[in-house]
């Protein structure tokens, strides 16, 4: 736990110095981006003042690492803007606090990535078992060469011809989204396509996997002991083989879905969903820092989260883990 504060305090402050150090180096002052070019130079500073521009880098850091447990104050003169904890600041442009910015995109990223990755997780796991256990059949070869082509199409071909071929042409599929508090069955509809979308890309990845760690596996010592013991096939293989070949997958589950929760670009701007994808998308247009910036440290927490859960489920699904 120690060890992942403080993954996230490094990947803070790297972050922050990023955003806001490089825009000055570039010749770029922050303070121009919130007011805008057009604005007369007391304003100007009235901002870099109120937004602590002018503090030392660690300085400005610090105000903003306390601002997230905290709250902060916004203040130049009499002019004082509270922002309440967690405050990843205001917007350069709708001059909107960040935090419900992210809240509201939130639940729209979250639904997709957890919908994708349950039919990538079976789809693929199964579809490489499958093709491990029927090694060279036609079987093994259609489904080798389905996966080589979710690997080799972009998200934004496959995402167009989906919606050209159900929502366009056969009107199949509703693709404007809905809120599940709204609409949950018009929610579910807006969701299917990006959900078999982002399935068939990662999916493929999966599958490729699977069956590469289950033949290794199925080659092993204890397989053939198993066997020699005389138990059946499917315990053999969803007892023995595939706990062992589950620690791969679930690497590479936790820096996918990590990822996918940092905000699936390609696929929401795709589709057209509000979630952090397609806020950070629109925010890098505007050159809002501040949103880049929270978008960005929300991709890194669920990223760093979603490793230790998968360092956590190494020891469930192999007990060679915890014994060392």
């Amino acid at each position: 736990m120690f060890a992942v504060i403080m993954m996230l305090l490094v990947v803070t402050l790297t972050t922050f110095a990023i955003f806001f150090m490089i825009p000055k180096w570039a010749g770029s002052d922050p303070a121009l981006l919130f007011v805008g070019k057009q604005s007369d130079p007391e304003a100007i500073e009235g901002i870099r003042q109120k937004l602590s521009l002018d503090d030392p880098l660690l300085v400005q850091f610090w105000h903003f690492v306390e601002g997230l447990f905290a709250g902060r104050d916004y203040a130049n003169g009499n002019d004082v803007t509270h922002c309440p904890a967690p405050c990843f600041g205001y917007s350069f442009r709708t001059e909107q606090a960040v935090w419900p910015q992210l809240t509201d995109a939130m639940p729209v990223t979250l639904s997709l990535a957890a919908g994708a990755c349950v039919l990538w997780l079976v789809g693929g796991v199964a579809a490489g078992v499958v093709s491990a256990l029927r090694r060279g059949t036609l079987w093994d070869r259609a489904a080798m060469g389905v996966a080589l082509a979710g690997v080799s199409l972009p998200i934004y071909f496959t995402g167009l011809l989906s919606l050209a071929i159900f929502s366009y042409q056969l009107n199949w599929i509703d693709a404007d989204y809905t809120s599940i508090g709204d609409d949950p069955a018009m929610w579910f509809q807006s969701l299917i396509l990006p959900w078999i979308t982002l399935a068939f890309l990662y999916a493929a990845t999966y599958a490729r996997l699977t069956r590469a760690t289950m033949l290794e596996i199925m080659g092993e010592d204890y397989i053939r002991t198993a066997r020699a013991k005389g138990l059946r096939e499917r315990v053999v293989i969803g007892r023995h083989a595939m706990r062992s070949t589950w620690t791969p997958i679930l690497t590479l589950l936790g820096l996918d879905l990590g990822a996918l929760l940092g905000g699936a670009v390609l696929t929401e701007t795709t589709y057209n969903l509000p979630g952090l994808g397609r806020l950070a998308v629109t925010a890098i247009s505007n050159k809002d820092l501040p949103v880049i910036l929270g978008v960005t440290l929300m991709a890194a927490l669920f990223i760093v989260v979603a490793n230790l859960i998968v360092d956590l489920l190494y020891a469930v699904v192999d007990p060679r883990v915890r014994l060392g």
